[in-house]
């Protein structure tokens, strides 16, 4: 069985996708809206591919919607999760 397909936001549980829980609180997440690039690896807007995203690095944190303590992409379980899941268009 295939597994669905989720966007960061989705994911990581941050709120911050329009209409969001925190979205009034702390700002809809830039890759919530950037969409010039929707679609790659099959997401909705920038949601599978975050880390093209300049501004979702160090708004709130290491990385802006989520923190999680580290400081490379590279370190996220939704980027390996997303890498295993697609042949990656663009790499962190």
């Amino acid at each position: 069985m295939e597994r669905e397909l989720l966007n960061c936001w989705e994911f990581k549980n941050c709120g911050r996708e329009p209409g969001g829980r925190n979205s009034a609180l702390l700002g809809v997440c830039s890759v919530a809206l950037e969409e010039e690039i929707d679609g790659i690896h099959g997401g909705k807007n920038a949601g599978r591919c975050c880390w093209l995203i300049a501004s979702s690095y160090g708004s709130k944190g290491p990385f802006g919607c989520f923190g999680g303590g580290f400081t490379k992409c590279e370190e996220c379980d939704f980027y390996h999760m997303v890498k295993e899941d697609s042949d990656l268009l663009v790499v962190a």
